[in-house]
């Protein structure tokens, strides 16, 4: 169950994102916030009293604190809750995830689509992220016209499907494996290997950059960039910071 803020300037809409929060099985608590700053105070009665906070819903236009500026400082917190954006505002969204939103909903809210988010910030908040540790290699066996080849789990980058088959890229060439990708993806989750889409999976040793471009976030893998889906966008982002901060430092350093 989760314990949440709803923060909005505007009192209809602050009594409306409280009500269908409160309606909801997974959330247990909802204290509203009448504009950003008072979230803030809110978090920080919260913390020395030893409170739980998971999540803060706010609009991003508020006067003085607005939204964004709201989110740029909770991240200094020790611990962080997650972030959803509810606005009538879509010029934000990429800016938004920039800065870790779990989800950005647009005004009027959709109670489904605020069911979604719910959903999301409760993995998010109970999820525990694999960090990429080496582990013993495997070989696969792929098709390859008529003769069946052996290729190291290492060497591949990506994986995406191709109708009932999986095709898997290496830097030599590219190979088709009769599998469904949930199952590799499930198969080689220690291996450091993450789904940034429902039909991609991706080595994380092997992307070089996140970015976002025009509201997408999009990962580097040698000359390819290869989109990430929204709803996976925390996770891969997450996941980066982690192996960045588990990285032994190099001689230089």
């Amino acid at each position: 169950m989760l314990r949440v803020l709803a923060a909005d300037d505007e009192a209809p809409a602050l009594e409306e994102l409280t009500y269908l929060l409160r309606r909801h099985p997974r959330i247990e608590h909802v204290k509203p916030a009448r504009d950003a700053a008072e979230a803030l105070r809110e978090i920080g009665r919260m913390m020395k009293s030893g409170e739980r906070l998971d999540a803060v819903f706010l609009d991003i236009c508020m006067p003085a604190l607005d939204g964004l500026d709201f989110a740029r400082l909770a991240a200094g917190f020790a611990d962080p809750p997650a972030i959803v954006f509810v606005t009538a505002h879509d010029e934000f969204a990429v800016t938004a995830f920039e800065f870790g939103a779990v989800d950005y909903i647009l005004k009027p809210i959709d109670p489904d689509r605020l069911g979604e988010a719910v959903r999301r910030v409760d993995e998010a908040v109970h999820r525990e992220i694999a960090p990429y540790e080496p582990e013993t290699d495997e070989v696969i066996p792929v098709e390859l016209g008529g003769r069946t080849r052996l290729i190291s789990r290492a060497d591949v980058t990506h994986a995406e499907t191709q109708g009932d088959y999986i095709r898997l890229h290496t830097a030599d060439g590219s190979y088709l494996l009769r599998m469904p990708l949930a199952a590799l993806a499930e198969r080689w989750r220690t291996a450091g290997f993450i789904r940034i889409h429902r039909k991609t999976l991706v080595a994380a040793g092997h992307i070089t950059e996140l970015r976002f471009d025009e509201g997408r976030a999009l990962v580097q893998v040698g000359d390819l960039l290869l989109p990430v889906s929204r709803r996976h966008t925390r996770e891969v982002r997450d996941l980066l910071i982690r192996r960045f901060r588990q990285r032994p430092p190099s001689p230089d350093e």
